[in-house]
């Protein structure tokens, strides 16, 4: 039987279940990767499992994200993850060696292999051939214990690309394109899987800036073929030993097919505060930037930063708009220097940031107060930029360039002819030796831990009867951000549980917290695609430290459904989705959780007398994990500890 890509790999990993679209899919898992916010909690999991060391062929540690040491807690946090990368063979990377995504596309993807990280933008591998996911910190823990990543066969879609990109259009205008085509809901439950004779004309890091903004479509991953652009990149990073030509077999089949001219395209802007709110930057022209920010893992690659360079070099940036770039890795930032291409940044006015994340999780670089940001990002939630006011639109790298060169957007008809595209030299500087690999044997290795690093907390067996109340209601596409927000002084607590649970929904409803600690316990109401956005477990572990034992939705995200299955709570869907008008805030619920069956419906009762159905999409499986308190009582169980 022809396979298409994605089959092909699933296939290649398969431990069990069928390839028959919704079914459990277990899956060998080759490498992980975590980072420091989500990282912390995913390795004190993976030390309560006993191990001697991972079981993967390759584990990686980036610290990329809580890089401002500020006080104690971060730098504690980063001695904890060297120390506790050298005990158990797991690769570190130090604060300001690069991006998680971009250092390990450079350094560690492979073409065919699995790989899945504590961030939900891990599948910017698929850009060279991985099958690259997102995932919980506790499923990368597991992961790295040697156990499979079970994941719903996905639907595969084919995105048909024809023409090439011409003008100022961009790879980043492909993806922004496709998700004001399909929604950030688009892609649930689905791979986008790229082909057709427009994927010879993108480079690995082109394709790269796409398969990263998959995350925003909700999609499980997205992937393009490995061809010879693959080839001639890994040639580049000095490891054209990792090729591997991988397609899809010439007569295979999709669930879907999304077809895509290049050469139609123009710059696209997607507008606060939801990626998918896509227009022509033209559409935008006069509309004064009070900053332009240039970088993170979606737009910091060498060729990103080269063309801004270009564009930058011998003009200044507007009096009245501030310019950020933060490099990808310091390979990028080596080559740059080398080519005397850091100097046109600096003359320019441009602020150069370290290699890191920084503005695009609200890390330093916050924009004025109302202030409109230009920002090559793949993320303009609502305060997630650490200003809630701000007005943040996602941009192209040569958009945002242009918008601080004039102070606003400007049509793109005005902006004359589009630099040429920077080619990647032949051979590019090796930083490997900034990584720090493990010692062969790290038994003897003493793991260090600061005072904030908070010892797991054991949740209770679900009880066979839920009586409780609901503590809050939300709306639509409530995001990861809007449960836990991101920033500084919140991300910082990520290895202390009770601590950061104090900052749940407070930028929704800051009485939240003290509701359901009054309480002991809850259920949040929510609207379509609950859960959205990063992979961080913390917003499903924080609710379930305050005591939250179900949410009852009418749609969730994947990463996070996965999330709130391995800490206990209970993922319930309405039935009928009007059912969530006849639920309000301060209503009492009970759920009999003895009659809940894989995928079955069964009522739930509302202020002691009205009922309204439910259901749910949990396996036999999932449900035996909520059942016993989440997915680390019930590996403690099976290993008898």
């Amino acid at each position: 039987m022809p396979l298409n890509l994605t089959q092909k790999i699933i296939d290649a990993h398969r431990l069990s279940g069928d390839m028959v679209p919704g079914a459990e899919v277990g899956l060998r898992i080759d490498q992980t990767l975590t980072q420091d916010a989500t990282g912390t909690m995913a390795h004190l999991q993976f030390e309560a499992m006993g191990l001697d060391r991972v079981q993967t062929e390759l584990s990686v540690s980036y610290v990329d994200h809580n890089t401002l040491q500020m006080g104690f807690r971060n730098p504690d946090d980063h001695r904890y993850l060297r120390t506790v990368a050298a005990r158990y063979g797991i690769v570190f990377s130090p604060a300001g060696t690069g991006i998680c995504h971009q250092l390990h596309l450079e350094n560690f993807a492979v073409p065919g292999k699995t790989l899945i990280g504590s961030d939900s933008h891990t599948p910017t591998a698929g850009g060279l051939g991985c099958l690259a996911m997102g995932a919980g910190g506790l499923s990368v823990a597991l992961a790295m214990a040697g156990e499979p990543y079970f994941i719903s066969m996905p639907r595969v879609v084919r995105v048909h690309l024809t023409g090439e990109l011409r003008g100022w259009a961009t790879a980043k205008d492909v993806i922004l394109h496709l998700l004001g085509l399909l929604s950030v809901k688009g892609g649930v439950g689905r791979v986008m899987e790229y082909c057709g004779p427009g994927v010879a004309t993108l480079s690995v890091p082109e394709r790269a800036t796409i398969t990263n903004m998959g995350a925003e479509l909700g999609a499980t991953t997205s992937i393009f073929p490995s061809d010879e652009r693959t080839r001639e990149f890994l040639a580049a990073m000095g490891r054209e030993g990792d090729w591997t030509p991988l397609s899809a077999d010439a007569d295979a089949v999709y669930d879907e097919t999304v077809e895509i001219d290049l050469s139609s395209l123009e710059p696209l802007a997607a507008q606060p505060h939801m990626p998918d709110r896509v227009i022509p930057v033209r559409e935008l022209a006069g509309l004064k930037v009070d900053q332009a920010a240039i970088g993170s893992c979606t737009n910091s690659s060498y060729a990103d930063l080269k063309t801004v360079a270009r564009m930058l070099d011998g003009r200044q940036v507007s009096r009245t708009t501030d310019l950020m770039i933060s490099p990808g890795s310091k390979q990028v930032l080596t080559m740059l220097a080398a080519e005397g291409l850091v100097s046109p940044l600096i003359s320019a006015g441009a602020r150069l940031l370290e290699c890191t994340c920084g503005p695009c999780i609200g890390m330093g670089g916050s924009p004025v107060s109302g202030g409109v940001s230009a920002r090559t990002f793949n993320r303009n939630f609502e305060g997630r930029s650490g200003t809630q006011d701000a007005k943040v639109y996602l941009v192209s790298p040569q958009t945002a360039a242009m918008a601080a060169l004039n102070g606003e957007f400007t049509d793109p008809a005005t902006w004359g002819d589009a630099p040429e595209k920077p080619v990647l030299p032949e051979r590019t500087p090796d930083i490997r030796h900034l990584f720090i690999f493990p010692p062969a044997d790290g038994r003897g290795m003493d793991i260090q831990r600061g005072p904030n690093i908070v010892p797991l907390e054991q949740f209770p067996a679900l009880a066979e009867t839920i009586e409780t109340g609901v503590r809050l209601k939300v709306g639509d596409d409530i995001t990861t951000d809007h449960i836990l927000p991101a920033g500084a002084q919140i991300t910082a607590l990520r290895s202390n549980i009770p601590a950061i649970s104090e900052y749940i929904f407070s930028r929704v409803d800051a009485g939240f917290v003290s509701r359901i600690r009054e309480a002991g316990h809850g259920v949040i109401v929510g609207g379509e695609n609950y859960g959205q956005g990063s992979s961080r477990e913390h917003a499903a572990l924080g609710p379930r430290h305050l005591g939250v034992r179900a949410v009852i939705v009418k749609s969730l995200a994947r990463i996070h459904r996965a999330n709130l299955v391995n800490f206990g709570i209970l993922p319930l869907i309405f039935a009928d989705k009007d059912d969530y008008e006849r639920i309000a805030e301060g209503d009492s619920i009970v759920i009999d959780t003895h009659l809940i069956t894989p995928g079955g419906m069964f009522e739930v009762l509302v202020n002691g007398e009205e009922s309204i159905k439910v259901t749910n999409d949990l396996t036999e499986k999932e449900l035996a994990i909520i059942q016993a308190g989440g997915l680390l009582n019930s590996v403690r169980q099976s290993l008898g500890r």
